[in-house]
C-alpha cells in the first residue's frame, strides 16, 4: 500500500514537480489560432505576410530544432519568435515576453491533472515547499505565469524550465540547479514526474527520492520509489499515513 511506503520514509523538506502531464495538460494544441492572436499586435508588416506564413515557418523551425532536443538540448522559444518575427520584417506593439504569452495562451489550451489543486493545498497546510522543473520551450517567465492561472491558491517557490538552460531532464544539472536554489541537500527533496526516463531516473540519478505518477502497468525501476496511479491515490495515502501517526 503507498500509505505503508510513506510511512517507511522521512518527511522531505521539499517536493519538485514536473509540469507536463503531471500538474496540467495541453490537449490539442492549435498554433495557428496562436498566431493569428499574436498578429493582433503586429504593428509592422511590410511584406504584408499573413498569420499562417508565420505559423508555417515557425513549425518549420521547431521541427528543424526537435532533433537536438531529442539529443538532450532545449531550444527557447524567444529565438523561434525573434527569428520568424525578423524573417518575415514584423514589428510588435508588445515585448517579446508578452507576446509570447499570447500565443502560448492561445495556441495550447491547459487544464490542470485531476487533484492536483487538493494535493497542493494539502502540501501548504504541512509547510511542505514547492517548485516546478520542466521540459519546455516556452520561457520560465511563461510556465510561471501559466501556473499562476492553474493553481492561484499556491505559489511555488521557483519555476525551472529547461529553455532558460539549453538542457533537458534527466540531465543531472538540473536537478542540481533546483536544490542549489532550493539551499537543500538531494536527500531532503522528493521528485514528482510522469515520464520514467526524464523525471524518475533523473530524479534517481542526482539523488532526489522520486514519485512516478501514473505508469498504467509498466513495469517500474529498480530502485526506491513512490508510485501512484493519479493525485487522488496520493493525496489519499498521505492523509491516511499521518492519521496513523506518521512520524513527519
Amino acid at each position: 500500500m503507498l500509505s505503508s511506503d510513506l510511512r517507511a520514509l522521512s518527511r522531505p523538506e521539499m517536493i519538485l514537480f514536473d509540469y507536463g502531464d503531471t500538474l496540467a495538460r495541453e490537449p490539442a494544441p492549435d498554433f495557428l489560432r496562436g498566431w493569428r492572436a499574436v498578429f493582433q499586435y503586429v504593428e509592422e508588416d511590410p511584406d504584408g505576410a499573413t498569420p499562417e506564413q508565420a505559423h508555417l515557418l515557425a513549425d518549420s523551425l521547431w521541427r528543424r530544432f526537435s532533433g537536438s532536443r531529442n539529443g538532450g538540448f532545449e531550444i527557447h522559444q524567444w529565438c523561434l519568435l525573434r527569428t520568424v518575427f525578423d524573417v518575415l520584417g514584423l514589428k510588435s506593439v508588445l515585448p517579446l515576453g508578452e507576446i509570447e504569452t499570447i500565443l502560448m495562451d492561445n495556441a495550447c489550451p491547459v487544464e490542470p491533472v485531476p487533484h492536483t489543486a487538493a494535493l497542493l493545498a494539502a502540501l501548504d497546510r504541512l509547510g511542505i515547499r514547492t517548485g516546478v522543473i520542466s521540459n519546455i520551450g516556452w520561457s520560465g517567465q511563461a510556465l510561471a505565469h501559466r501556473l499562476t492561472a492553474l493553481f492561484p491558491g499556491h505559489q511555488f517557490e521557483f519555476v525551472l524550465a529547461s529553455s532558460e538552460y539549453g538542457i533537458r531532464k534527466p540531465d543531472p544539472l538540473l536537478f542540481q540547479i533546483a536544490l542549489k536554489k532550493a539551499r537543500l541537500p538531494a536527500g531532503k527533496v522528493w521528485f514528482c514526474g510522469d515520464n520514467l526516463q526524464a523525471d524518475i531516473a533523473g530524479a534517481q540519478g542526482a539523488g532526489l527520492f522520486p514519485l512516478w505518477l501514473g505508469g498504467g502497468e509498466t513495469a517500474g525501476p529498480d530502485f526506491p520509489h513512490l508510485r501512484a496511479g493519479d493525485w487522488r491515490e496520493f493525496l489519499i495515502a498521505l492523509e491516511a499515513a499521518f492519521a496513523e501517526g506518521m512520524s513527519w
